[in-house]
């Protein structure tokens, strides 16, 4: 049953539980659980410590004794926390006919470990021929004594009310300026809270947060010393990355990331998972045997029916998971679970979301079980969900995606965003629809306003100042010679590509980037910010950061006081959005009225009633949002995205004054006034200056001043 080695304590074993997977400790040992589809012969290998080249003990389980279904488990009698493992399977690997990639000499790290180890992984041994017990990942075995949460629970705030931060761990606070004492890592997020609380932002989005595998980068890539560092080549499900705690040889990963968790919810902030269940750190037929690979390819991955060797890949990243066999279906939804349960998040970002509506022969489904199992969860029950409602594979379901719960990534209304502001004309009628939540998408079918997460701008393509300064991706430090990244960004550099001293282009970009954050928190839906926008950073027109865990890639700090009249437009604008019930609400806008109040919308043009719809050089709208709630101000918004200024109406109303709150063609601080400080209006038309968004409020003439 066990051999020893180095002359350390050998453990006794008994047969074990096959319930549940992973690692579970009570006070008299350790079960080890683990599932092999057609596994017939297993090893469980005990490492003393995180840099140990060779086991202390390997224990070969029995086939009868510790072998039930598919499951393989053992109780190690004594074994205390802080110990290492991994796993060695062996079965069949005539891939050609079965699908399968068992291989014997590879150590598998156990895809249910809740802490893992990476000090020695080695992605090109484990993809070569031959042992890799001196260059695997581990597990480690951990206390799971309770976690004091001191009474903690996920914040369960509406959506509505809701205004996400994207954002990533590392690159938060890697940078020098961030001046943290623990930069890159969860608790550095920690030191942070009072500026995203300063910043008015409600849920913070965190990329990749699951371990996660930093050598899974192209060779080219890794020949310039760059690493996989946005995080969505996930390994280990169950634990947090190794790489963004500060003691992980401790197996400190849950108690660093929960101290993250309570923190940012005292403070009020949500925290939202970015997952990445669509695809692994696997990678294709010439990619790495990490966990999945070794335990049940044929079943976890799709695969071509006529040739099992090769991997269908919906995802562009070398593999598929198949998320609707059963067995990985339960794997997921019980990861999911683990992480509301245990970890107390409040939501999950779903990557590639529309991998989860196919079927095992990759075709969609219209009633798909994985994100029905996921939206009908009791456990999941209070949990956000959030769909980037499509896949590498063609897959687009922005509008369509299976369930009700669900919110999308609305890509239809960043790019129609994206075109207003640059100057397309003729899309008044959409961006009138993106601006009201998007009901041609949502309504149909019941769902809501709150289904529509709006951006402009996230991690994957340019910044917000990129957006305004770059024609064209500039990702030659990448090095794939600039063939990475999108090519279309629907953007417009004014004039000039790239950084530039003209004052002009310089300010006009400055008014571009305000005109975007003011339409993102103007609009009905969930608006997402991403990170860094806030502050004017750039990437220097790269639109694929993926690689660059350098100063390209991480928040600068510094940009907090060279450009603070962005970030303080940026958190005028959330207070401003915050303090109108009327941008959050949770049902469409009518046009109707009720209690005697102004109708809930009216749509203008430069005349009161009168929008261009079908005109196709349109580029100026205005219109009036009546006040939601007693004691909240009416709002009047006009968007000029022309090169003209234009006079346009204002509308009069009894026993009310118009104040100006926001005027984006204004100098800092005039392009965004507090309430004490606004300006009256007191022409019937307002003067709107070329590009630019303005904001009226209104007040009782006796509160005007």
């Amino acid at each position: 049953m066990e051999a020893g080695r180095q002359g350390m304590r050998q453990y006794p074993v008994g047969p074990g539980s096959r319930f549940p997977f992973g690692v579970t400790r009570d006070n008299s040992g350790t079960n080890f659980s683990i599932w092999g589809l057609r596994s017939r012969g297993v090893e469980l290998l005990l490492f003393e410590r995180a840099d140990s080249r060779e086991p202390f003990q390997v224990i070969a389980l029995d086939p009868v004794e510790n072998h039930t279904y598919s499951s393989w488990h053992v109780y190690v009698h004594g074994l205390p926390p802080g110990i290492f493992y991994g796993w060695r399977i062996d079965g069949p690997c005539n891939t050609e006919e079965t699908g399968f990639r068992f291989d014997k000499e590879k150590v598998l790290v156990d895809p249910a470990a809740r802490a893992v180890s990476d000090v020695l992984w080695d992605r090109r041994r484990a993809a070569m021929p031959g042992d890799n017990a001196d260059a695997s990942i581990r597990g480690i075995v951990v206390h799971h004594d309770g976690y004091d949460w001191e009474g903690d629970r996920p914040l369960h705030r509406p959506s509505e009310q809701s205004v996400i931060y994207e954002m990533h761990v590392g690159g938060f606070t890697r940078h020098a300026s961030s001046g943290v004492k623990h930069p890159g890592t969860f608790k550095g997020v920690i030191e942070k809270i009072p500026y995203l609380k300063s910043l008015g932002v409600t849920d913070v989005e965190l990329m990749p947060v699951m371990a996660f595998d930093e050598q899974a980068v192209p060779e080219a890539v890794a020949a310039r010393g760059l690493k996989n560092y946005w995080g969505y080549c996930t390994h280990s499900f169950f634990s947090p990355h190794p790489g963004y705690c500060v003691s992980p040889e401790k197996g400190t990963h849950r108690h660093e990331f929960c101290d993250m968790v309570k923190a940012l919810h005292r403070a009020g902030i949500g925290v939202i998972l970015d997952v990445v269940l669509n695809h692994t750190a696997e990678g294709g037929a010439d990619g790495p045997t990490i966990n999945f690979k070794g335990l049940g390819n044929r079943g976890f991955y799709h695969l071509d029916p006529n040739d099992l060797r090769v991997y269908r890949d919906y995802t562009g990243c070398g593999n598929t998971v198949n998320c609707n066999f059963p067995i990985v279906t339960s794997f997921l939804i019980s990861c999911l679970e683990y992480w509301v349960q245990e970890m107390h998040v409040d939501g999950f970002r779903f990557d590639l979301a529309s991998v989860l509506a196919r079927g095992h022969d990759g075709e969609p489904l219209q009633y798909a079980p994985m994100p029905w199992h996921i939206e009908l969860s009791d456990v999941l029950g209070n949990t956000r969900l959030i769909a980037e409602a499509w896949d590498a594979g063609g897959l687009y379901q922005v509008g369509d995606f299976p369930g009700y719960r669900w919110a999308e990534w609305n890509g239809r209304y960043r790019d129609v965003m994206r075109r207003f502001v640059r100057g397309d004309a003729g899309l008044i009628g959409e961006v009138a629809t993106r601006l009201a939540g998007s009901s041609d998408l949502y309504e149909p079918d019941g769902r809501l306003p709150i289904n529509s997460i709006n951006f402009i701008t996230c991690h994957d393509g340019f910044t917000l100042r990129d957006l305004v300064s770059y024609d064209r991706k500039h990702n030659e430090a990448n090095g794939e010679d600039n063939r990475d990244g999108s090519d279309e960004n629907t953007s417009w550099n004014c004039g000039v590509e790239g950084e530039t001293n003209d004052q002009e282009v310089v300010d006009l970009r400055r008014r571009q980037a305000k005109n975007f954050m003011a339409l993102l928190l103007l609009s009905q839906g969930v608006p997402m910010i991403r990170s860094g926008d806030e502050v004017f950073g750039t990437q220097q027109g790269n639109n694929n950061c993926y690689c660059q865990d350098n100063e390209l890639g991480w928040l600068d700090w510094k940009l907090a006081e060279e450009n603070r009249d962005i970030l303080r437009f940026v958190t005028d604008m959330i207070a401003l959005r915050r303090r109108h019930p009327s941008l959050m609400r949770r049902q469409f806008l009518k046009g109707t009225s009720r209690d005697g109040r102004l109708p809930d919308v009216t749509w203008h043009g430069r005349k009161l009633n009168e929008p261009r719809w079908e005109d196709r050089d349109a580029l100026v709208l205005a219109y009036t949002l009546g006040a939601l709630t007693e004691g909240e101000g009416d709002l009047h918004i006009i968007l000029n995205m022309s090169d003209e200024i234009v006079e346009v109406d204002v509308p009069e109303i009894p026993g009310l004054k118009w104040h100006c709150a926001v005027d984006t063609s204004k100098p800092s601080p005039s392009d965004i006034f507090d309430m004490a400080d606004q300006p009256v209006i007191l022409e019937s038309t307002y003067r709107t200056g070329a590009r630019s968004v303005v904001v009226l409020e209104s007040r009782t003439a006796a509160g005007a001043g």
